[in-house]
């Protein structure tokens, strides 16, 4: 059996994990949106790329 003060404890790591992943997720589709507006104009993917840090795969992902 767990006390109070451990379970406070395990609600608090799993809530910052999760803050985390969010944070993560939100920054990755961040660097997507601006990456296909920016091939959407014409913009050569090897900038974009080099600029976003985003992979080749996810380069032709988006040109879909």
């Amino acid at each position: 059996m767990i006390t109070e003060r451990e379970e406070k404890g395990i609600a608090a790591f799993y809530k910052e994990e999760g803050l985390r992943e969010g944070f993560d997720l939100g920054k990755a589709e961040g660097k997507a949106e601006v990456a296909a507006r920016l091939l959407a104009k014409g913009v050569d993917p090897n900038l974009i790329m080099e600029a976003t840090g985003l992979t080749p795969e996810e380069i032709q992902k988006l040109k879909k």
